[in-house]
């Protein structure tokens, strides 16, 4: 089940409630429940855990449909590995090209900024990204 508030307001606009699968919920569910974000193999690993039973192929297949849904979003990391998360979480990294280390940034650069009210597109903006790259205290200092 979808509580999140914002989530439903999204759901509303972009799905309908019958093109999010049972699969998906829970996928959502999951990810909701976690503070950080998560790989397709985490939550694979959580679903297995509490007896839903789902193939890891059908995990990464429903985080897909999700993420094109706008339901959640997608992080690369530098190792290939790819982490998810709700749109609704406004959570920026730091991500060093040398090791692979990320950091949450403390709160969001570009909150205050708006999208332009006159709109000649009809755009509905559902959520940003912002990441930033270079390079950690300790592979700077290895350098110097």
């Amino acid at each position: 089940m979808i509580k999140n508030t914002r989530q439903k307001k999204i759901l509303e606009t972009m799905v309908t409630k019958s093109d999010i699968t049972k699969r998906q919920e829970q996928l959502l569910e999951e990810l909701n429940k976690c503070e950080d974000e998560l790989s397709g193999q985490e939550l694979h690993r959580q679903l297995i855990t509490k007896g839903k039973s789902m193939g890891l192929t059908t995990v990464y297949r429903n985080l897909q449909i999700l993420i094109k849904h706008g339901l959640i979003r997608s992080r690369h990391l530098p190792t290939g590995e790819v982490l998810y998360t709700p749109v609704d979480r406004d959570i920026h990294h730091l991500t060093c090209v040398q090791c692979g280390e990320t950091s949450k940034m403390e709160g969001c650069p570009v909150k205050n900024i708006h999208a332009p009210k006159e709109n000649p597109r009809k755009f509905q903006l559902l959520f940003h990204t912002l990441e930033y790259f270079g390079l950690c205290q300790n592979c700077y200092q290895a350098q110097n």
